[in-house]
Order: structure tokens, then C-alpha cells, then sequence
């Protein structure tokens, strides 16, 4: 479970964590078009001791999802790709 400690030791711009959803109303969702399709997320770390989770498409990879990918703002998905205490998701960068 990530804390507050974990994200200050963590250096800023730091992907912490990374993962594969699929896009889909009951899951991580990002479109009406395309479900089923395969969504890449990534967890950042911030400049300032906030972090915030990244999503696009898989096939865009990992760099492009860091730098241009949708910032999820769905606090129930964010505690489900992300589990973290109540001080680390008050960090969360929205």
C-alpha cells in the first residue's frame, strides 16, 4: 500500500507503477469506442511530493502515456490500480 513516506523518497518524475486494463464501463474506462481494447497506465510521481496515474492506449506505450495520456480523476479506480492510505491519496495531484 503506498504512503506519504514511500512518495517522498520516491525522485520526482519517477513511474512507480504500470499496468494494463481494459477499457470498459465496469473497469478503467476511457471511451464508448473501442471496448475491450487494451489500455496502458502509469503512476507518476510529481515535482512536488504529489504523484498522479496516467491512461491511454497500450499501443501508444509507455513514454507517450507518461507525457500525454489522460490523468485519471476517478478515486475509486485510483484506489483500485493504486492502493494507497488516506494521506498518499490526499497527494494525488487531480
Amino acid at each position: 500500500m503506498l504512503n506519504k513516506k514511500q512518495l517522498e523518497l520516491l525522485p520526482s518524475g519517477t513511474v512507480f507503477r504500470v499496468g494494463v486494463s481494459i477499457n470498459s464501463p465496469d473497469d478503467l474506462y476511457m471511451t464508448n469506442e473501442n471496448i475491450g481494447k487494451e489500455l496502458l497506465w502509469v503512476a507518476k510521481r510529481g515535482e512536488i511530493h504529489d504523484w498522479a496515474i496516467y491512461v491511454h492506449w497500450k499501443e501508444k506505450g509507455e513514454e507517450f502515456v507518461t507525457q500525454m495520456g489522460n490523468k485519471l480523476q476517478n478515486e475509486e479506480l485510483i484506489q483500485k490500480l493504486v492502493p494507497c492510505d488516506k494521506e498518499a491519496l490526499a497527494l494525488y495531484r487531480h
